[in-house]
This record gives C-alpha cells, structure tokens and sequence, in this order.
C-alpha cells in the first residue's frame, strides 16, 4: 500500500514539474522583452560606482538612457575622458569634449576664523543646526558637522578645523556631498586643469558686515576685478567667469590673486609635480592643495 501511495506522488510531482515547466515557457515567450546588446557593452565599459553623479539612478539607468534615449555619453564623472571616449566608439557617436566635474568649497573660515558663534547643543549636524538663528556670525560659512562627509561613498571629503576639506585625489565628482550641504557652500565646477583658481567665500554681505562674523571672508573690494577680467563682483561677492578661463587669462588671475587683501582667491585640486617643485621652499598659505572636501549646489557655479 506504502508503494501506492509513494508511486502516487511520484506521478504528481511529475505531473506539476511538466505543468509548471510549460507554463515558465510559454510565459518566457509571451513577455520575453528584446534587449539592444549595447546596453550591455556600455554596463560593461561604465566604471560601476553607481554614484548618480551622471543623473541618473545607477549605471544600469545610464546604459540604457545611453542606447534607448540618446543620453550623452560624457556624463560619467567617475570614469572621465577615458570611458566617454570608449562609450562615444560603442554607440558610434563623436566624443565632445568633455571636462571632469569636481566640488568646491566656497568657504575658506576655520572655527578660529568664525566671530559671532553661539554655543549649539542639538543634534550634530548641518540640516538641524542651519535652522537655529545665529548658530555663527555668517549664515554663508560652513557649519562643520559634516554632512558631506557622511554622503560620500569615497571618503573623499572630511572636516578639520570646523571645515569642510576635499581630497581631489579620491574624489569622482558625484555630486553627493554638494546635495547634502544644507546652505550650499558647495558647487560642481567643470576643473579645465588640475587645479584650478577659486573664489572661497559665500558671503554676499557688505564688507563691514562680512569683517564683523569672519577673519578671511571676501570683502568685495574690488581689486580683484580692476586686476583681472576673470573677475566680478556680485552682490558683493568676487565671483570668477570660467568660460573666459584659459591659461593666458589666468596670468591676470594670479595677479588679481596676489592683491586680495584676504587671500580667498586660491588654488584647488590636485598639483602637478612641477607645482610641488615650485613650492617646495616657498610658503604659500594662500595657493593651497586642499585634502577636503564639502557640499555644493547643484544648479549654480559661483566661482
């Protein structure tokens, strides 16, 4: 009787395996979805941080936003000149050019450069603290707690001294500390070199103002502006033109640089070794290589 009963499921299960088999083939037939093969040789030539610095959710996103909708195929900051150039021969396009995108921190005020600072005793982070009415003197500066630090997936930006610092040698440019920084201090600036010059300072406040809250703050002078036509300032504030930025303007700009009463025009990125060379016996607080990193916004380069 146990042989019955034994042979019985047998033949069930084997019954349900054939159903079921069918079922799984004719469903496979039904939805089968045709997938364009480029989709995965661009997967396989993306670097595969999926970082969201190109805009989109992920490298599987941007593969197919690449093949199915004529997505540029420079977006990818992580992996730079390199892969846009094997994605352009892959979709058979012409490669424009294309120039890395990095953070830059406009605030150059260390805790000691900060006047005007109130104790906070909340939760240690920007978004909360960067609601408390004067929390610091300058509501532009940096507030310090880090929530850049904790966005980046490549431990590519840290706080010292209360601010924030960017390593360009490990950062890829995602983006993600510029959307963390709850006052966007932050922009993504398109490095045309290694280094580049920067304004580091927020503060669109009047130069009596900005010497009350900040020891280095940008006064809105003006020196820069009557040295180097690179420069502007807007609403008080130095800003620098970067579609004028070539390497013969910047002659003028190191000028201009050199006149600023509060060293805020500096060198950012990651020097050649002739720069190091250069600076080996010199002492150059104000042409720096920053090992930090900050928050930025995303929809406006200030320079």
């Amino acid at each position: 009787m146990s042989w019955v009963i034994l042979g019985l499921a047998a033949a069930t299960m084997l019954a349900m395996a054939l159903v079921l088999s069918f079922v799984l083939g004719w469903a496979n037939q039904t939805f089968h979805v045709e997938v364009d093969p480029r989709v995965d040789a661009v997967i396989e030539v993306l670097p595969g941080a999926n970082c969201g610095g190109c805009g989109y959710v992920g490298c599987g996103e941007y593969a197919e936003a690449i093949v199915l909708e004529d997505a540029p195929v420079n977006l990818c900051t992580v992996g730079g000149e390199s892969c846009t150039k094997t994605l352009a021969d892959v979709m058979g396009v012409d490669a424009s050019v294309s120039y890395p995108w990095r953070p830059v921190v406009h605030c150059g005020a260390t805790s000691e450069d900060r006047l005007g600072k109130s104790p906070y005793l909340g939760e240690q982070r920007c978004g909360p603290a960067n609601l408390v009415t004067d929390i610091q003197g300058c509501t532009y500066g940096c507030l310090g707690f880090g929530d850049c630090t904790r966005a980046c997936d490549f431990d590519a930006i840290h706080i010292k001294k209360g601010l924030a610092q960017v390593d360009y040698e490990k950062c890829v440019g995602c983006g993600a500390c510029a959307k963390a920084c709850p006052r966007n201090i932050i922009t993504m600036a398109p490095f045309k070199t290694d280094r580049m010059l920067v304004v580091q300072c927020s503060n669109q406040d009047a130069g009596k103002d900005v010497k009350s809250v900040c020891k280095v703050g940008c006064l809105g002078c003006k020196a820069c502006e009557r040295t180097s036509n690179l420069f502007t300032i807007d609403n008080n504030l130095s800003t620098i033109n970067y579609d004028h930025y070539t390497l013969e303007n910047l002659e003028t700009g190191l000028a201009a640089a050199k006149k600023c009463p509060r060293n805020r025009l500096v060198f950012v990125g990651i020097p050649s070794e002739k720069d190091i060379m250069e600076a080996a016996e010199e002492d150059l607080p104000s042409v720096v290589r920053p090992d930090f990193k900050t928050t930025v916004d995303d929809t406006e380069w200030r320079g």
